[in-house]
């Protein structure tokens, strides 16, 4: 009988309301999801943004929508919600794109729930600088308490995090190169091609020099 009702418990995965409450935010938002999305493809983690997780099985109000969040050892992809009893991982990082309206609920009531949790690192990214003045703080769970992180670097992901304007900056730990945003892929891309089409012309020029020096000298001697 209990299965039943619970098979019956509607979970939303929307509640109308806009992703983010500014262009800053959005583009925060959505270039994390993106780099890490690119940096984790081929492993058993997935990364989803501003979608409900819910966390208490049978509780469909129990929901939380955090920004950008990061889970390991499950089936990598989308999902239109993420619950936790059914996955069975918490995510190891969450990102909240803060602001000085949403300051109170982010460092308070979700600081507190993903605390209780278990989320290993919780990252608060403030773009505008608008009540974090290094708009970046971070929190990694010891002793199952919040302990401020203190070398801008994330355990779990094995990244370095910098402020680069009003989004964060990826460097590998390992050799410090940087995740690109996709701007700056699309821009690798291109300087890429560039060089291609370069060494094709190179190539090509070397080419008509070799046959005109053939049609006139005859074979080169081996």
């Amino acid at each position: 009988m209990l299965q039943t009702i619970q098979e019956e418990i509607f979970y939303p995965s929307s509640d109308g309301e806009p992703l983010a409450e500014s262009y800053s935010h959005l583009n925060a938002i959505l270039t994390t999801l993106a780099v890490l999305k690119q940096y984790l493809s081929g492993r058993q983690a997935t990364v989803l943004a501003d979608q409900f997780m819910y966390y208490a099985q049978g509780f469909p109000r129990l929901r939380v929508a955090p920004d950008v969040m990061v889970i390991f050892d499950v089936a990598p992809g989308g999902r239109d919600n993420y619950k936790i009893w059914q996955e069975g991982q918490v995510p190891k990082v969450i990102f909240e794109i803060t602001s000085e309206g949403t300051k109170n609920q982010d460092l308070e009531f979700k600081k507190t729930l993903y605390e209780q949790l278990g989320v290993y690192e919780y990252w608060l990214f403030d773009p505008r600088g608008e009540w974090i003045k290094e708009q970046l703080k971070g929190y990694r769970l010891e002793d199952d308490t919040y302990r401020l992180i203190r070398d801008g670097r994330s355990e779990p992901l094995q990244l370095r995090l910098v402020v680069e304007g009003e989004i964060i900056g990826f460097y590998r730990e390992n050799n410090g190169e940087k995740l690109l945003i996709p701007d700056e892929l699309v821009q690798a891309l291109q300087e890429k091609n560039a060089q291609l089409q370069a060494t094709e012309q190179r190539l090509a020029e070397m080419e008509a020099k070799l046959q005109q020096y053939q049609e006139r000298f005859g074979e080169l001697p081996e």
